[in-house]
């Protein structure tokens, strides 16, 4: 029985983060708590939580000639992840960074916000992707996200649609998407706000409780996305879990793990999205993939950085069973 082989092609950000119980007002400067660096950018977070999880994980993307793309580089090889055809900058390209701040209040959920410099991110060129083209057969899925440049997204979604592998597009963050590009994703991974931004449909929460929102409004959001060619929609609720929306199953929805306490929420998305397509790929039923993925990323807001905070296969497994109690086939991933 082989390993799921997934291809990621995406970023790679250095996070810079701060902590604060202050957030500064325009012109204000604050006395913070801690600072941390920590290797992450979507693509790269989502290629880490996989191959953490077990699967067999190719990634490309593009950083510079400095010691942050040295550093993030480096933190996928030792995650198993193979960086054989990754890209590399000019001289003077500098690697993808972010700075995130993170405001903190006792007895409170942690609030972020993130600046991204893109820097090589932004500089892929189509004929540095063209090799691709034969090669991304040999995939059980691709994964994509919204860091790199659009036209790049749409050369290599055309090239899995040709060769029947699935795509999974991880619409983040919010860019318009051509019906050309839509038309080639098997699986589309918005957040509510992001979905909002598509489609102009809002899923309201209860005012006087966040993990509970109106189910009709997340069933139109997914039909609204499905109408424009997608074949299965996940939309992430963030406190009050997630919904899918498939092309033959039906309409599903996984509340978030209860009782965590959010230290970090950088990576929660990037932790969910991985763990749902290593359970796509493995073949699990919706619901469990669905309770895999929120349970994983339950333990990676409970924890500080991107890339540091996501968790691998035995503590995933553990925790799902101790809280759902769902034990899927992970045998391939072993």
């Amino acid at each position: 029985m082989k390993k799921p082989k997934i291809l990621v092609v995406g970023s790679f950000v250095m996070d810079q983060i701060a902590r604060t119980s202050i957030f500064p007002k325009e012109g204000e400067t604050v006395l913070g708590n801690t600072f941390a660096k920590a290797p992450g950018g979507k693509g790269a977070n989502q290629a880490v939580q996989m191959a953490r999880l077990g699967a067999d994980v190719t990634m490309i993307g593009k950083v510079g000639h400095d010691a942050n793309g040295d550093e993030m580089v480096r933190t996928c090889r030792e995650a198993g992840i193979h960086t054989d055809d990754m890209l590399y900058g000019g001289e003077n390209e500098m690697s993808g960074c972010s700075v995130i701040i993170l405001e903190e209040h006792p007895g409170e959920q942690t609030k972020n916000r993130i600046i991204v410099l893109p820097g090589t991110n932004h500089t892929i060129r189509r004929d540095e992707v063209e090799f691709l083209k034969e090669k991304i057969a040999d995939y059980d899925l691709l994964v994509l996200q919204l860091e790199i440049p659009m036209e790049i997204n749409e050369q290599v979604a055309a090239y899995a649609y040709e060769k029947g592998v699935p795509v999974m597009l991880n619409s983040a963050p919010s860019a318009p998407l051509s019906d050309e590009l839509l038309s080639h994703l098997s699986f589309i991974s918005p957040n509510e706000h992001e979905a909002a931004n598509m489609i102009g449909i809002t899923i309201h929460h209860d005012p006087e409780n966040a993990r509970k929102v109106n189910m009709d409004d997340a069933k139109a959001a997914c039909a609204a996305l499905k109408a424009k060619g997608v074949k299965n929609v996940l939309i992430t609720l963030g406190e009050a879990g997630a919904v899918l929306d498939t092309e033959k199953s039906g309409f599903y929805y996984s509340p978030c793990a209860e009782n965590i306490q959010a230290v970090d929420p950088t990576a929660a998305g990037d932790s969910f999205v991985g763990a749902f397509c290593v359970g796509i790929t493995c073949g699990w039923n919706y619901e469990d993939i669905l309770k895999f993925a929120n349970h994983t990323a339950a333990l990676t807001v409970s924890a500080l950085g991107a890339m540091p905070s996501l968790p691998d296969l035995d503590k995933a497994e553990a925790f799902c069973r101790e809280r759902c109690g769902i034990d899927p086939d992970t045998s391939m991933l072993r």
